[in-house]
């Protein structure tokens, strides 16, 4: 009886890129051949679009009034929406100089709701973020450039500019005992501000440079109070928010001018107050000015703008279109599972982590086209019909958009290789599917429902991978602004790129597990 040595057998695919170039090359032509895995990608793409678009057609809104014309929102300096409504006391200031006062208190008032109908309840109260204090200001346009040190009613004496960058001072507040010496100084371009105890030593507050900031600016006092915002728990465990008519009243006496300040009177102006249909401010601020002493009152705020539509309003169909998405991704790997195919796909290399990996490169590439056809056609165009629709829409910048789109694009992909993993370990699709879902979607409607308290959303947002849809939000939470920063809102807990980090991480992981899983089986 002769014996011989078995050949084993051996791929005829070369190892290294031009292996791996061959297996993603066949794992794509297996996706392209199986026509519903196609349509269903194309369905996906689709619905992201009608969703978006019918959502869009829908909201539809008027500022009423007899000429039924929305007034015009301001833009600040860096191209955001911004809130600028304050009261100023000001004077012309030709080239450099600057303005120092002495703050001797900081009062307000925030009405409630009336018990009594007619008759105003209003009570004693100064909101933390209300301010006031001095400012350098391009004029008395609304989203003009400007730099100002100031006294918050909870947050200290801050040095702010250009509605979107604030530094913080020396923590306390102000009253006829303790007061507190402000001064804002102009050099060229260069603005600093300084604060003090005694107005004898003093401590900088912070520098801000504005970029093309007149030969002539206004220079003097304000004062400006958001609303009083309250937050209510629901039965469900969301929250309902309020926001109250607030103001403040500051005194202000050594006011002392440097630089070459216009004579005569101060000007006096309530910057974008809101005014009656007969012409009359509705909340008018004002000042009285005695002895030397000014005593000023304003509402409103200096800040970005967060009461709008957003670009992200138009995306709500991507929840449903991932959802496809992840069904065509798990059936991508599960029905070579069910059909025994897996094996000769197996055979083909002898390095089965390869034949995953090559699988999930061809299914984030497919998602990722259909996901930046939707995106990119939706944002646009759905951003369009809201405004159309009379809506306001917060503006954003090229890049950002861009970035959502993008963004959108690729958590899709992403969720599509994680849910590919997730066939992979489970080897079934309704378990597979399942699983996605309760780990990428579910998470992010509860959070996003208002059926859990704000501080549980929050953290289903950090520690799922749901928190990948941070990607998508277009408006940033500014510390110095007051508002509800909350899911059900539109804020999430992680910055964008963080919360697709963690959505990346978890798909990291479990492709990681899957091939370590898929190499230890008898498939």
């Amino acid at each position: 009886m002769s014996s011989g040595t078995a050949t084993p057998y051996r791929s005829g695919l070369r190892t290294g890129r031009d292996g791996f170039a061959q297996l993603m090359r066949a794992e794509w032509t297996k996706f392209r051949t199986v026509r519903g895995w196609l349509i269903g990608m194309m369905v996906a793409a689709l619905v992201i679009v009608l969703l978006g678009l019918l959502s869009a057609s829908g909201s539809q809104t008027s500022c009423g009034g007899p000429s039924d014309v929305c007034p015009a929102v301001p833009v600040g300096p860096g191209g955001e929406a911004v809130e600028d409504k304050f009261y100023f006391v000001h004077r012309s200031l030709a080239g450099d100089g600057g303005i120092t006062v002495r703050m001797t208190s900081m009062t307000g008032q925030i009405r409630l709701p009336d018990i009594t109908p007619g008759t105003r309840r209003v009570v004693p109260g100064v909101e933390p973020w209300a301010k006031a204090g001095v400012m350098i200001k391009d004029g008395t346009r609304q989203g003009s450039a400007y730099a100002a040190t100031m006294i918050t009613g909870g947050h200290g004496v801050r040095m702010q500019h250009d509605f979107t960058e604030d530094v913080a001072g020396r923590p306390g507040g102000v009253s006829a005992a303790s007061p507190r010496w402000l001064r804002l100084t102009r050099s060229g371009e260069e603005l600093t501000g300084y604060e003090s105890a005694d107005g004898a030593h003093w401590t900088k507050v912070g520098t801000a440079r504005l970029a093309g900031l007149p030969a002539t600016v206004q220079v003097g006092l304000f004062v400006a109070s958001p609303g009083d915002l309250t937050v209510k728990q629901t039965d469900l465990g969301g929250s309902t928010v309020q926001n109250r008519f607030a103001e403040a009243t500051a005194a202000f006496d050594q006011v002392s001018l440097e630089g070459k300040v216009s004579g005569g009177a101060w000007s006096r102006d309530d910057i974008g107050v809101t005014r009656e249909p007969d012409g009359s401010p509705h909340h008018p601020g004002g000042v009285v000015e005695s002895g030397g002493t000014f005593t000023v009152t304003g509402v409103g705020d200096i800040a970005p703008l967060a009461d709008g539509q957003t670009i992200e309003s138009t995306l709500t169909g991507v929840l449903t279109g991932l959802i496809v998405v992840i069904v065509v991704a798990v059936l991508f790997i599960t029905a070579e599972h069910r059909r025994g195919l897996i094996r000769t796909s197996l055979l083909a290399s002898p390095r089965r982590g390869r034949v995953l990996a090559a699988k999930a490169v061809v299914i984030a590439a497919v998602t990722f086209v259909a996901g930046l056809a939707g995106a990119g056609v939706v944002v646009p165009l759905g951003t369009w019909i809201l405004r159309a629709g009379g809506n306001y829409v917060l503006p954003v910048s090229l890049l950002t958009e861009s970035r959502v789109v993008v963004g959108v694009a690729a958590l899709l992909a992403v969720a599509a290789v994680f849910a590919l993993a997730l066939g992979a370990l489970f080897q079934r699709s309704a378990a597979a599917v399942t699983a996605a879902i309760a780990a990428i979607v579910l998470p992010h409607i509860l959070a996003t429902a208002s059926v859990l308290p704000a501080g549980a959303a929050q953290w289903l947002l950090r520690l799922t991978p749901a928190a990948g849809f941070a990607i998508q939000q277009s408006i940033p939470e500014y510390p110095q602004v007051i508002g509800h920063y909350v899911p059900q809102a539109g804020y999430y807990p992680l910055a964008p790129w963080a919360g697709f980090a963690v959505l990346c991480g978890y798909a990291v992981l479990a492709l990681g597990l899957a091939v370590f899983m898929l190499r230890r089986r008898d498939v």
